[in-house]
């Protein structure tokens, strides 16, 4: 098993060793390091070249405090006397610093070794945004990794490299594209109902990557898919694994791709009241608790940010939202004026982050589209109050 098959926080000692009993070469995915990058120039220059490297191939670990002999692992030596925390954020500033764009989903953990201090581990996801360019004082370079290693892009690759980060965003639209025309023309995994819909799609960067298949068989007993809010059918089918309530006609369903893809999509989003279809004014607490149980199925699956979230509405011209109080939403201008409302991709780059701070932008925005100028569940400072 390759540290990549866990994630960063169940790595442990054992794992390491078995780098050094199987002879692991550095190469495109690893790189060992005896000690810490100093604080020189020359240090920091040689420690954002792998790091950025790592982000403009195929991601990968550069481990400090593994001793190597000709790129071969040899000892686990560990790092001795220091202050791990401020280590890591000493590192992590020196990334947020020094590369640019910023590299979304860093990961950096130290990891105790018996009798030997620490070993820190940082995992650089590959990345979305690339070429990432160190931006260190006035030294300007572009790096990506091999076999044999990091080594500087030329002209030519960096060229490549652009056109792959502008494909790597239209390939993610039109995924969403495609799947959004599919449910709109009825083509959906399972019909859904005529009212209005919501749709969240969750696509990891794992999605890039043809060769990437996870393992659904993994999560088909789970507690979060058996008792999920989907429907209490399921099977497997050609793009993955499907859930949903029955096969004539379904008030919602989750449909997850084999690459890490999920797509959730629910027709219970309005209610009629005095002859209107109204949206809730909880609209965003059903997006933020399906959000929290489909990321847990990602990390279940093992998919590792960062993600893309994307939010749609369909079929809701003319709806507005709901409160208790009539005299709030009883304006015949704060209505919605189109039918499908497309909301921007939110990148999400922890698993652990605040989902309501990250999904702010893509409330704000639906509540824009019904004539509000905010979100009414958010306070005067941006924080989320609907419990």
């Amino acid at each position: 098993m390759s540290l990549d098959d866990k994630p960063l926080e169940a790595v442990n000692e054992g794992d390491l060793q078995a780098l050094i009993d199987n002879q692991v070469r550095e190469g495109k995915t690893i790189d060992y390091k005896v000690s810490l990058p100093g604080n020189t120039d020359s240090d920091k220059k040689e420690f954002l070249a792998d790091v950025s490297s790592f982000a403009n191939a195929t991601g990968g670990h550069l481990l400090l405090g593994i001793k190597e002999e000709s790129g071969l692992p040899v000892g686990i030596s560990g790092l001795q006397g220091i202050n791990a925390d401020a280590e890591i954020l000493r590192l992590e500033n020196t990334i947020r610093s020094g590369i640019e764009p910023r590299i979304p989903g860093v990961s950096i953990r130290a990891l105790p070794i018996e009798n030997s201090g620490v070993v820190i581990m940082i995992r650089v996801p590959r990345s979305w945004a690339s070429p990432h360019r160190i931006s260190f004082q006035e030294w300007s370079r572009f790096y990506s990794r091999n076999s044999a290693g990091k080594y500087p892009l030329d002209i030519s690759e960096l060229r490549a490299a652009f056109v792959l980060s502008e494909t790597t965003a239209e390939r993610i639209r039109n995924f969403r594209i495609e799947r959004l025309g599919k449910i709109i023309t009825g083509e959906s995994p399972v019909p859904l109902g005529s009212s209005g819909k919501l749709v969240i799609h969750i696509v990891p960067l794992a999605f890039l990557d043809a060769a990437i298949q996870f393992n659904l068989s993994q999560i088909a007993n789970d507690m979060i898919i058996t008792q999920s809010s989907w429907g209490g059918h399921r099977r497997y089918n050609l793009d993955g694994y499907l859930i949903f309530e029955n096969d004539n006609s379904s008030a919602s369903y989750l449909q997850i791709f084999r690459n890490g893809n999920i797509e959730a999509a629910c027709s219970r989003i309005t209610f009629s009241s005095r002859g209107d279809s109204l949206i809730s004014d909880n609209l965003e607490g059903k997006v933020l608790h399906e959000l929290r149980d489909l990321l847990t199925i990602q990390r279940k699956l093992r998919v590792e940010p960062p993600l893309f979230v994307m939010v749609s509405l369909l079929g809701v011209l003319g709806h507005f939202m709901y409160f208790p109080q009539w005299e709030l939403y009883n304006e015949p201008t704060r209505r919605i004026d189109r039918n499908d409302l497309v909301m921007p991709e939110i990148l999400i780059e922890d698993f652990n982050c605040d989902l309501a701070e990250a999904m702010r932008p893509v409330f704000y925005a639906i509540w824009n589209a019904a004539g509000w100028p905010k979100s009414l569940n958010y306070d005067e400072n941006g924080k989320f109050i609907v419990k």
